[in-house]
Parts: C-alpha cells; sequence; structure tokens
C-alpha cells in the first residue's frame, strides 16, 4: 500500500493522518484530522486492490443508512487507485474492556443500564435490516459524558471477512453478543460468538457457565437472561424470570430498561466506574507563525505609515519616515530637523552603520505623547575597569629581633602574668611591653544563666522523689500509683482448639438451616439448604459445606462478609458454650444469639468468636457463668479455608451447651 503509510499521509486531499490505532490483517484504523471542517476522525484503509473493498464500501452505505446519537456514524467512503478508505466520526471514550480489565466488574444495575443502551441502539439498526456483525467490548464505548457509544456497525465485520451484515444469521448473532456483553460487564469474562480480547468465559461440555457460577452475587434475573440467550434456550424450558422475554435487540432492552427501572444518574455512575484515561481537553491547531528576521540598519526606509502586523501587534517599521507632502523630515521624528530629533554631525555615518538598530520605536507617554527612540550618536562609554582587591598576605609577618611573637589587639585582656594573648595580632596594632598588664574588660553574666541552673536542680530532685515513692509502693504489693493492683486476667472468650470441654449440659432438639442474608434469596438452596441439617443430627461424618467462591469472604473483592447456619433452639434458652467440628482450615466463626429470626449479623452483636486451625473449635461465650439466652443461634462463617484454588467451608458437627 503505497499511501497512507505514514503520518501526516493526505486522503482525498482532505483527510491528514496523524496516529495509527490499529494494523491487522492488511487494514489500517487511524485518527486523522479532517482540514475542512477542523475535527478528529477514524479511517479505516485498505488497499484498493483487497478482496475486502467491494463489501467494505458496500458495508460502508448501508452503515449510513442508520441514524442514532448513539452510533458513531460513517462520514465518508472513496476508493482511488491506491487505497480504499471509510470515515467515521471520532468518539473520545473508554471501551468496555478496558473498563472490565482496569477497576473489574460493573454493578448489576450500570451493567445492566449500559446493555439496554447499546440493545435499544442496536434495535433500531435490526429494524432498517442492518446488523453490527462484530458487537463485542472492543467497540463499546462509554464516553466523557458516561454516555454509550457503538464503533464500526457494519465496517469492522466487513474488515474481519463478514461479507453479508444483512441476513438473519448476523441479527442472531448481535442478540447473543448483546448477552455476550452483559456477561462480560457482570463477570469480566467473553462469552458472546464475535471474537474479543476479553479473557473467555469457563466452559463445560463446550458451553459457557452461568454468569453466578463465576462471579457470586449476580442477580438472577441477569444470570437467567445470559443463560437463555446464549444457550439457545427454547420458549418453554426457560427460566421463570426470563419466560415472557423476546430474544430479540428490542426484548433484551425492553426487559433490561425494566430490571434498572428509573435510570436517573446511570450516566454519572457509569462514568465514576470508568478508568480515568481519557485527555482533559482535545487538540486545538493553532494557526501558523510568521518567520520573523531582524531588522538592519543598512536595509532602505519603508514609507511612513507601513507596518508589519506580528500576532495581532502592529510594530512600525524602522527607519526615519518622511513627510508625503513635501517630502520634509518630521519634528520629533528620527532624523527629523525639529527640536525633537535633531540630527548631529556624523548621524549619516551612525546610519550607515551595519548593525541592528532601535531607532523609530515609538515612545507613549502618560497624555498619549508620542516621541521617537533616536540612534546614539556617540559610543556607549565603557564599564570602569575592575578594582584588584587589596592583598593579604597568607601568614603573620616575622617579628622584629627582640619582639614577642604574638601581641594583644587593643581593649583585650591578657594575664598577670603577661604571657597569654587572645585574639592575636599581626603587630600592626600599639607595642605592649611584655608583663604589661591592660585594662580588664569586665564579664557580663549570661541572661537566663542562673534560672537555668535552678530549674535543672529542681527537675533532679522531683525525679528523685518520684522514684523512691514508685520504690516504695512497688515494695509494699502495690502498683506504680499506690493502688490496689488489677485482679489476674480471666480467661478470655477466645477461641479453643482441642478436646476441651467447658460446663454446661448439652442442648436437644435443635434445627439448622443454612443462613445467606446477604445473598440472593430465592427457593432453589443458594446455600446448600438440603445439607444444613447434617451439622445438628450426631454424625460428624455427614455435612454442611457452603458454595464455592472465586475470592475469599469480607471486604472487596470478596462479595459476602460471611455465610452460616441459623440454629433454633426450640425457644429461649441460655447458651454458655459451642464446640464446632470443622472439615478443612483454617475457618474464622463468630458466634451470634437473638431472640426470633434475624434478618442479619449487622445489628446483633457477637456473643463469641475465634479461627480454628483444627478440626475442632470451642467457643465459650462472653457471659460465660450465666449464659446468653435467645431462641435462635447464629453460626457465622467469616473467612473459608482453600479448596483446589477457590475458598468452601464445611461444618460437620454444632454442639450447644447450656441449659
Amino acid at each position: 500500500m503505497p499511501h497512507a503509510t505514514r503520518p501526516g499521509d493526505l486522503l482525498g486531499d482532505r483527510y491528514r493522518l496523524v496516529d495509527l490505532l490499529t494494523e491487522s490483517g492488511g487494514g489500517r484504523f487511524w485518527r486523522a484530522h479532517d482540514r475542512i471542517l477542523e475535527r478528529h476522525v477514524a479511517v479505516h484503509v485498505i488497499a484498493a486492490g483487497d478482496e475486502r473493498a467491494p463489501a467494505l464500501m458496500a458495508a460502508a452505505r448501508r452503515s449510513a443508512t442508520v441514524l442514532d446519537r448513539r452510533m458513531l456514524r460513517v462520514l465518508d467512503a472513496e476508493v482511488t487507485d491506491e487505497v480504499c478508505y471509510v470515515v467515521n466520526e471520532w468518539g473520545w471514550g473508554t471501551s468496555l474492556d478496558i473498563v472490565v480489565t482496569g477497576t473489574g466488574p460493573l454493578g448489576p444495575r450500570r451493567a445492566a443500564w449500559l446493555v439496554a443502551e447499546v440493545a435499544d441502539s442496536l434495535a433500531l439498526a435490526h429494524e432498517a435490516g442492518v446488523a453490527h456483525g462484530r458487537l463485542n467490548p472492543e467497540n463499546v464505548l462509554i464516553d466523557r459524558a458516561g454516555g454509550i457509544r457503538i464503533i464500526g456497525l457494519c465496517v469492522d465485520a466487513a474488515l474481519h471477512g463478514v461479507t453479508d451484515v444483512a441476513t438473519e444469521q448476523a441479527i442472531e448473532t448481535d442478540v447473543e453478543d448483546l448477552a455476550g456483553l452483559l456477561y462480560c460487564a457482570i463477570t469480566t469474562k467473553w462469552a458472546g460468538p464475535s471474537r474479543s480480547i476479553v479473557a473467555a468465559a469457563p466452559c463445560v461440555n463446550g458451553e459457557a457457565l452461568r454468569p453466578r457460577q463465576v462471579r457470586a452475587g449476580v442477580p438472577r434475573p441477569l444470570d437467567a437472561l445470559c443463560d437463555d440467550v446464549l444457550h439457545h434456550t427454547a420458549a418453554g424450558d426457560r427460566h421463570r424470570e426470563t419466560s415472557e422475554l423476546e430474544v430479540s435487540a428490542r426484548g433484551i432492552a425492553e426487559f433490561l430498561s425494566e430490571f434498572v427501572g428509573d435510570g436517573t444518574g446511570m450516566p454519572e455512575a457509569l462514568l465514576a466506574a470508568t478508568p480515568d484515561v481519557l485527555p482533559d481537553e482535545e487538540q486545538v491547531v493553532l494557526p501558523p507563525v510568521p518567520e520573523l528576521r531582524p531588522h538592519l540598519a543598512d536595509e532602505p526606509p519603508e514609507p511612513i505609515g507601513t507596518r508589519t502586523v506580528v500576532a495581532g501587534l502592529p510594530v512600525v517599521a524602522a527607519g526615519p519616515p518622511t513627510s508625503a507632502a513635501d517630502g520634509r523630515a518630521e519634528p520629533g521624528r528620527p532624523g527629523s530637523a525639529g527640536p525633537a530629533g535633531a540630527a548631529e554631525p556624523g548621524d549619516a555615518d551612525d546610519i550607515t552603520e551595519d548593525r541592528p538598530t532601535e531607532a523609530g520605536v515609538p515612545i507613549f507617554g502618560d497624555d498619549d505623547d508620542v516621541s521617537w527612540l533616536q540612534r546614539r550618536t556617540t559610543p556607549a562609554p565603557p564599564p570602569p575597569p575592575f578594582v584588584d582587591p587589596p592583598e593579604r598576605p597568607l601568614f603573620a609577618p616575622a617579628p622584629a629581633a627582640g619582639e614577642p611573637v604574638r601581641v594583644p589587639r587593643a581593649g583585650t585582656r591578657t594575664s598577670g602574668s603577661g604571657q597569654e594573648f587572645w585574639p592575636w595580632d599581626t603587630g600592626t596594632g600599639a607595642p605592649v611591653t611584655t608583663g604589661t598588664t591592660l585594662a580588664t574588660v569586665e564579664d557580663e553574666p549570661v541572661p537566663g544563666r542562673t534560672f537555668l541552673r535552678l530549674a535543672t536542680m529542681i527537675a533532679a530532685v522531683v525525679v528523685l522523689v518520684l522514684a523512691v515513692v514508685v520504690a516504695v509502693n512497688l515494695g509494699r504489693g502495690k502498683n506504680v500509683l499506690g493502688g490496689e493492683p488489677d485482679p489476674a486476667p480471666s480467661p478470655s472468650p477466645s477461641a479453643t482448639t482441642g478436646a476441651a470441654r467447658l460446663d454446661g449440659a448439652v442442648l436437644t432438639g435443635l434445627t439448622a438451616t443454612g443462613f445467606d442474608p446477604q445473598g440472593a434469596s430465592d427457593d432453589d438452596g443458594a446455600e446448600n439448604d438440603s445439607t444444613a441439617p447434617n451439622a445438628v443430627d450426631g454424625d460428624p461424618d455427614t455435612t454442611w459445606t457452603t458454595l464455592t467462591y472465586n475470592d475469599q469472604l469480607g471486604p472487596p473483592p470478596g462479595l459476602k462478609t460471611g455465610v452460616g447456619l441459623l440454629l433454633d433452639l426450640g425457644g429461649e434458652r441460655t447458651v454458655t458454650d459451642v464446640d464446632l467440628t470443622l472439615d478443612g482450615a483454617p475457618t474464622a466463626v463468630s458466634l451470634y444469639v437473638s431472640n426470633g429470626v434475624p434478618e442479619g449479623v449487622a445489628d446483633l452483636d457477637p456473643v463469641a468468636e475465634g479461627t480454628a486451625e483444627a478440626a475442632r473449635l470451642s467457643l465459650p461465650t462472653v457471659s460465660r457463668g450465666a449464659g446468653v439466652r435467645g431462641t435462635h443461634l447464629v453460626v457465622w462463617l467469616t473467612s473459608l479455608p482453600r479448596v483446589d484454588g477457590r475458598f468452601r467451608g464445611s461444618v460437620a458437627e454444632v454442639v450447644v451447651r447450656g441449659e
């Protein structure tokens, strides 16, 4: 492809290529600049002899028939002797594949609103008999305002070998891709029929797993929609949530809009979930700056009124202007004969001097008076010469014969013997006879020195007294301050492992059910309710297990803070301690006692907490002596052991002691 191979090339004398975005299969996708309308555009370019060229032009014509604000429109298309190119509207945004890989899955309502917008736009295209043909996460943008923009209607499919996007098969592929977009938004995995760079969804027997099997907490209506559309479930075999669903773009849009409800604020919420990768401002193209060069004195003077405009500011050209009437020099101007600019002898030589000049620049006064900068007639005086600093000897001069080596400066004191002098002088001061005592300078007291000494002494006495008091108190068996010592700490209600048992009779007649207030409550036994009685049947070989999770419980990425069992005590009873037999470790457990069936544990205070590092765990309640009274006991698992790279908890037996 001789042309359109480098940034800066021009297509159709209009579109200048700026950035090469992608290149595959002999086709190139550019960001270009429209020189006529001064805007960014997207350009798909292939060679004119490419076998896809006819299909690409047909796809461009078909795409131009669909008018929707969410579709990036086809603006132009042309085949030249060398290239075939299609020009699309340019959109700033973040594609869905970047969102899910950068910030993780979207929330259920955000994901449903996004796919509902795409489905509604695609329904208009399907009603016109046009399919997208390649609706993957890379072709769905979230723009600066949180709106949805769809890229490459028909055109992207033609570039990837799809020759006809007006068939029923292409429309069915779009519908499956819509379910794949919803699957991707809530699980970060791709399950649609079109190809995508997003990681593929896990499959069993050639079919993608349901979203709830990939990520916990997916609402059942969204899970059922993906399962029915992707697996081509017949109308009679669908989930009850989608039994009335019309498998089409319009049907999916209406179903998801009903799930979302009031969509107010959804664009802003969706924009907040996207990574910050958009540029703050669009590129601004500035006009070219004219080439500037200095004005030389030997250039011919320009007529009066001649001006050169640079960046919108008029600058009067240098040179002595003349009058248009009689050719005489005007007063107040350079070279004029008037008082303000009287010429001096030798000016002609100065004017012909070959050097840059500032003569002719206007000077504006306070009263709107204008004068003109004059040329120097005499050279500027040279700067004053540098004055050498005075010489200073590196060493003191040798003393004369019989003189002391060092003598004091005037005003300093010496010892009575006359043998100590400071500071030393080089002998340039007044002569001093050895043994002569100079006037003694009285020492001035340092301010605050007496107070500092007094404060130090007081602090030392205080520290000594405190040390004596502490020693006496400790010797009498008291604490440091002289009070009674704290009693020995009682055993904490923390977990104890092993075969140890606390006081209290074993409570019988208990019934157990799964307790999952933070999950999707339905009648399918989300936390294996059918096996919950195994935890209180007295047989440690039978167990109750939680679901298997990809992430640990707790704060994100965990979707729940815990799951567990709800034990009905058969009436109001006292609980003193609970023994647990677990399958797998470590497992963190909290116990809650309530009067009546609780809706959750957020409003309850734990009566015991602990972590099982082995198969056995005994948890005494906080009020071990009196116990805790209630009708129901919640065994709440807050941390699950790892099983085959995932997380699953298992309880073999729960023994409750009390009365």
